[in-house]
């Protein structure tokens, strides 16, 4: 038994790269750590087999003689979308699906950390940021600023830092040219958002 024979490989490819394609966009939409791909095989197939049954009406209107014959361009459109588009689709139709409240109530959330669930939004929010020391740091997260995500350390780009007030409550102007602030997430102890 030669896996390298072209049906094998053939075989193999058909169940690998659809679900290859559905956890590669899952891994780049969730953080998460680095996946071993050799141990996910398993996964992929399961994906694939998933995408296909979801499909199967297409695949069985596409594997008709007739339809091969009479519709060449639009077999192999199919095709292309069986194999590739849908794959790449379902990871989206799933983090809809666990946003919607009956399902939201019944499974784990797919985003692991507060932080990432706050900063994968990609809101324009202002913050004040505590530190351990006790000090206070005040700045606009816009759309040029930046947060990592798990797994890498907790880092905050802040675009603009703003002086605030005796108390550290009220933003008061932004501090002249400033350039923003990089906040490493092990001297941060909160972070307070503003609209």
């Amino acid at each position: 038994m030669d896996i390298w024979e072209v049906e094998k490989l053939e075989l193999f490819l058909i169940f690998f790269i659809p679900g290859f394609i559905s956890v590669k966009v899952y891994d780049l939409l969730i953080p998460k750590e680095r996946r071993d791909f050799s141990s996910s095989i398993y996964e992929i197939v399961g994906y694939s087999a998933l995408n296909f049954a979801a499909l199967s009406w297409l695949i069985f209107l596409i594997l008709t003689e007739s339809f091969y014959i009479n519709h060449k361009f639009y077999y192999s459109l199919s095709l292309f979308f069986v194999m590739f588009v849908a794959p790449a689709m379902w990871p989206f139709v799933f983090l809809k699906l666990s946003e919607w409240d009956p399902i939201a109530k019944r499974i784990v959330h797919p985003v692991g950390k507060p932080w990432d669930f706050v900063f994968e939004k990609r809101e324009s929010l202002w913050v004040i940021i505590h530190l351990k020391d006790g000090k206070k740091i005040g700045g606009k997260f816009f759309e040029n600023s930046f947060a990592s995500s798990y797994p890498f350390e907790e880092q905050i780009y802040l675009e603009e830092i703003w002086e605030l007030d005796e108390k550290g409550e009220e933003f008061i102007r932004p501090i002249e040219r400033s350039k923003g602030m990089i906040i490493l997430g092990e001297e941060i102890s909160g972070i307070e958002f503003f609209e």
